[in-house]
């Protein structure tokens, strides 16, 4: 459904599970909300979901950018109070996860948990060339130039053969991401620069990375643990950077345990 939200039209879904606590998903850029398929039907039996395509991607607007993490962030917030919605544990994967932090930071009141999946509080500088080439490439080539190579980022080889329902479902994700979604979402994260301010996180933590994560590797999640007071971490073997899709049964027996232990 479309919801009007902190300026923008927002395309989300709320399951009707009304008596159940309220589980945000947040996806990754160039995804959009069905790339949290894979948890649905796990999360969907214990909680409330709501996932929502984040601006720029999917169905939600996709005004002329740069956009920033905290405009990012606050649309969150918006989408929070037009459902009602005081509180909820968030769950976000990749730019979701830094979304997900800003909420943390700025919003702890609108939280009953966190969760940060192959995400990473710092964006180094070296990062910045490549974030740039991606971004004209965009501009220039439009979005199918970048659809092999992200998934070869995302994903192992061997999962890639496999051809999985889930990879096809990804590309087309991808290639339906608006141009100028994609830009401005990339120059919100090429500022990402809350290393430091994680230890104001009070709120129960749960990070999850895939063991071969080759953007946000398990260094970058070591380092928010360190720093998150009641963080656990947890690295999944044979997954690179969708690990909910890639090791889809070991990402939900995490989030489900962390979650129903609360």
């Amino acid at each position: 459904m479309l919801i009007k939200a902190n300026g923008i039209q927002m395309n989300c879904e709320l399951s009707r599970k009304r008596d159940a606590p309220v589980v945000m998903l947040s996806h990754s850029l160039g995804a959009n909300l069905l790339m949290w398929n894979p948890q649905m039907s796990a999360l969907e039996s214990h909680f409330r979901v709501l996932r929502y395509d984040i601006r720029g991607h999917g169905e939600s607007d996709a005004p002329k950018g740069p956009y920033t993490l905290h405009l990012l962030g606050e649309d969150v917030v918006g989408l929070l109070d037009v459902l009602g919605i005081k509180k909820m544990h968030f769950v976000g994967l990749s730019m979701g996860g830094m979304i997900g932090q800003h909420v943390a930071l700025n919003h702890p009141d609108r939280l009953l948990s966190l969760v940060l999946c192959d995400t990473s509080s710092m964006m180094p500088k070296e990062s910045q060339p490549t974030i740039q080439e991606r971004i004209d490439t965009a501009r220039r080539q439009g979005m199918q130039a970048l659809v092999a190579p992200t998934l070869e980022r995302w994903f192992t080889p061997s999962f890639l053969t496999k051809k999985s329902e889930m990879v096809d479902l990804i590309r087309k994700q991808l290639l339906a991401t608006s141009v100028e979604g994609y830009v401005g979402c990339s120059e919100a994260i090429r500022t990402l620069n809350y290393l430091e301010r994680l230890g104001e996180i009070r709120v129960s933590t749960l990070i999850i990375v895939g063991e071969d994560d080759p953007g946000t590797p398990v260094a970058a999640a070591q380092a928010m643990h360190e720093r998150i007071r009641k963080s656990t971490l947890v690295v999944l073997p044979s997954a690179q950077h969708l690990s909910n899709v890639e090791q889809p049964e070991a990402f939900n027996a995490a989030l489900l345990g962390f979650l129903r232990d609360l």
